[in-house]
């Protein structure tokens, strides 16, 4: 499609968004309406403790083209994204955060790359305003690190604000995964994709929810999830700590035949100690990790639980949701 006659899902999961709800509406009403593009606004409210959903009812009372999709509890913005994602039936499908740090202005650039083919576009950050230097500095490296160990390309800088098809979007609801890395996910499941770049605006309002020790969590999320590194690491020290071992060994048998019997030094025999019992627990915590997500697998449970639904007919709901009455 080469015109504007295409349908557009804005999908936005929020959790603690109360004080963006309005701003993001208006602002992002304005720029749509001014194109002229047929859109929806799909809304996951993500078990919000402020007055996030009071103000989601009050919008969507006015606006029938704003979906409100109510979770249970929260879940977490990759499995909220995910909710959003199987109740979106556009041609078009894009992504994006409340909080108005990526700027909805930039979606007509996206729209502009998609008529030239592409199946996804995605926004990749230039400047990220706002942002502590360790933050950034953090991100930067998570990205170069986890695109070193997986064997495809996930680009670096590079967010869940993107432009993604119909066909992508339906790829995507094929995967059945409790562990969902999105930004992984996104860059699995292949298609033609390229890139446009943008400046990374600071938080309209309110506080983001991932602290440094979320942003941990879910770095070893995105490396568990896409790459068996971690595991061939430990494997790769382990030989490596075998061979240096059986070498220590030989040159003690060396010194003794040589030199005698000397009485060993309980100082290296603690630090022996110590060190190989360091290396065998992380080796088991990374097994543990690995086993952790394959014992969440098999259980089966859905992605997350639906509370309440506004504005949604049964045409956009997915056979897959699980909707509590």
């Amino acid at each position: 499609m080469t015109n504007n006659k295409f349908n557009i899902s804005i999908i936005v999961p929020m959790f603690n968004e109360g004080e963006n709800v309005n701003v993001f509406y208006e602002r992002m009403t304005n720029l749509l309406n001014s194109y002229d593009y047929n859109y929806t606004i799909i809304c996951i409210n993500d078990g919000s403790k402020d007055d996030t959903m009071e103000r989601l009812r009050i919008v969507a009372s006015q606006d029938k083209r704003v979906k409100v999709i109510n979770l249970s509890r929260n879940f977490g913005k990759e499995i909220a994204m995910s909710a959003g994602l199987r109740y979106s039936q556009s041609d078009i499908v894009i992504p994006i955060d409340a909080d108005l740090q990526d700027p909805p202005e930039v979606i007509p650039l996206l729209i502009e790359k998609w008529k030239e083919g592409y199946d996804v576009v995605y926004a990749t950050r230039l400047k990220r305003e706002g942002e502590t230097w360790f933050k950034k500095f953090t991100a930067h490296f998570f990205y170069r690190v986890i695109g070193k160990m997986t064997r495809f390309e996930i680009p670096a800088d590079t967010g869940d604000f993107r432009l993604m098809t119909k066909q992508v979007v339906e790829a995507l609801n094929k995967l059945p995964e409790q562990h969902r890395f999105m930004k992984g996910l996104f860059s699995w499941v292949g298609f033609k994709q390229t890139s446009i770049s943008y400046y990374r605006e600071p938080r309209y309002a309110g506080k983001s929810s991932f602290n440094y020790w979320k942003l941990w969590n879910f770095a070893i999320e995105g490396i568990t999830s896409f790459s068996f590194a971690p595991l061939q690491i430990a494997t790769y020290l382990g030989l490596v700590i075998a061979g240096l071992s059986l070498l220590y060994a030989i040159y003690l048998i060396v010194a003794t035949i040589t030199l005698g019997n000397a009485v060993a030094g309980y100082p290296s025999l603690m630090v022996a100690i110590l060190f190989f019992g360091g290396v065998q627990l992380m080796t088991l915590g990374l097994i543990g990790e690995y086993v952790g997500r394959i014992y969440n697998e098999s259980k089966r449970r859905p992605l997350y639980l639906v509370k309440e639904e506004i504005n949604v007919d049964n045409s956009q709901r997915s056979f897959e949701l699980t909707l509590l009455k």
